[in-house]
């Protein structure tokens, strides 16, 4: 298994590319599917694996989830702290990918969806409250659909 640095290096590298992907594909392009799988399903996908590995690999019992003391401990294992980032790295494009794919079902112009993607990357969990908030804006002036 390469190194704690390695790893982050490379992962922090795909990841930006996917992000890339993600900017990089309005809904009408014609490889927007593709690079919403390859962002949203086969790097947090990888980034999994990753995370299972270097957890099994390098956590020798220390530190845990009960306290702010013992997170803390844990990710003062530089292989814990990748995980970490890891676990931190899939869920924030498989989050971007699923805005994305949001946003395409509901027409919002690739524009609008650039602001919110940049904010997922760089603080996942404020993205995704502002999309919902403007999802939620979006739908309310879409017309109501006919009944039959």
């Amino acid at each position: 298994m390469p190194s704690p640095d390695t790893v982050f290096s490379i992962a922090s590298t795909l990841a930006l590319l996917g992000w890339v992907a993600l900017i990089a594909s309005p809904p009408s392009a014609q490889w927007s599917l593709g690079a919403r799988r390859f962002a949203g399903r086969v790097l947090p996908l990888a980034f999994a694996l990753a995370y299972v590995a270097m957890f099994v690999l390098h956590w020798r019992g220390e530190g845990g989830f009960g306290s702010i003391a013992e997170v803390r401990a844990l990710f003062d294992i530089p292989g814990v702290l990748v995980a970490g980032w890891l676990h931190y790295l899939a869920f924030d494009l498989f989050v971007g990918s699923w805005i994305s794919e949001q946003a395409a079902a509901l027409a919002l112009p690739h524009w609008l969806l650039l602001p919110l993607l940049a904010l997922t990357f760089l603080f996942g969990p404020a993205g995704l409250l502002v999309f919902f908030g403007l999802r939620t804006v979006w739908r309310k002036r879409l017309p109501a659909p006919a009944i039959a």
